[in-house]
């Protein structure tokens, strides 16, 4: 049998967390599909140890004990979580149905929270229990602050703007900032690469790779490869940073929606509003500028709000 609801949110993070949070206390009694196989119920949080850039936690906050809070709260106001990946979606009738592999659900409403996953590399000493999170990461705004960075030699992996920011950053934090590419011109914008190229803390390393990452209980050394010559050379690090790009994780949608280029949710400029009346997308599916744990609970507030007055104005009709 069809479990029929008022309101369904796919993704975990804390953009569906905070919809979720809003839905509840506005008594939509929402479903939330936290995902299960498709990755880290919760979120890119999940494989981040501290959190020192979310407001109201001065002392900060592991990624995981800051999703437990915030499922905890959504639960606490009567959002029913289930361990499930949705698979599809008929997003061309209305209800609109919503299927994973053990079960089928009609939603008048729907909030698309489900993320980005950050692109890296096959990288020999950055992977899960090696040194990935202890000096290896993907993002230089949410890690870059953190104490074993501070002061020593950082390299960003990258040629295009995110790489770029993410070098600039860090200036802010490293002693020298190494941005490591393989080509010989970068592919950011010329106004970014300028501001690269006259920051006297940052030195590209053209035509090169990391071949390697190496350390104790934390990264101590990266390997670089100069593509024309052949050289390899081990030289000191605290830190590794892949800025190689993010993956919208909107595959399951199908082509129902509309899509950036980059495929990335399209939502109505200042708004959660997808092109599909009823359905709204919040955080890093629909935001590859920002890609913050606050804006992204932002926008989940905002789709939760607006996901309530659509619903309400359909009751009034």
């Amino acid at each position: 049998m069809t479990e029929k609801v008022k309101l369904i949110i796919i993704g975990s993070g804390p953009a569906g967390f905070t919809a979720a949070l809003y839905a509840a206390r506005a008594n939509l009694a929402p479903l939330l599909f936290e995902g299960f196989y498709s990755g880290p119920a919760g979120g890119q949080l999940m494989t981040t140890t501290d959190v020192e850039n979310y407001p109201g936690f001065p002392e900060g906050i592991s990624g995981p004990e800051l999703m437990e809070k915030l499922r905890k709260q959504a639960e606490k106001f009567g959002t029913k979580v289930i361990s499930e990946d949705v698979i599809s979606c008929d997003l061309k009738t209305h209800p609109f149905v919503v299927r994973t592999s053990n079960a089928e659900y009609q939603a008048e409403s729907i909030i698309i929270a489900t993320g980005a996953s950050a692109k890296t590399l096959d990288i020999p000493g950055t992977h899960e229990g090696e040194f990935w999170q202890k000096g290896v990461t993907a993002c230089a705004v949410c890690d870059g602050a953190a104490p074993i960075f501070r002061n020593q030699p950082l390299y960003v992996i990258g040629g295009g703007d995110s790489a770029c920011e993410e070098s600039l950053f860090l200036t802010n934090y490293g002693s020298k900032i190494y941005l490591v590419h393989r080509r010989d011109e970068l592919r950011a914008s010329k106004i970014m690469a300028n501001r690269v190229k006259r920051n006297h803390k940052i030195e590209v390393l053209w035509d090169s790779v990391v071949t390697r990452v190496e350390g104790d209980h934390i990264v101590r050394s990266v390997t670089v490869k100069n593509l024309k010559t052949g050289v390899e050379e081990k030289r000191e690090a605290a830190g590794l940073f892949f800025a190689v790009g993010h993956t919208p994780n909107t595959a399951f949608l199908s082509g129902q929606i509309e899509l950036h280029d980059n495929g990335y949710i399209k939502v109505h400029p200042g708004t959660t509003l997808t092109n599909i009346k009823g359905v709204f997308a919040a955080g890093d599916c629909a935001d590859f500028h920002y890609r913050q744990a606050i804006t992204a609970a932002g926008t989940g507030c905002m789709a939760a709000l607006e996901a309530e007055r659509w619903l309400s104005a359909r009751e009034e009709q």
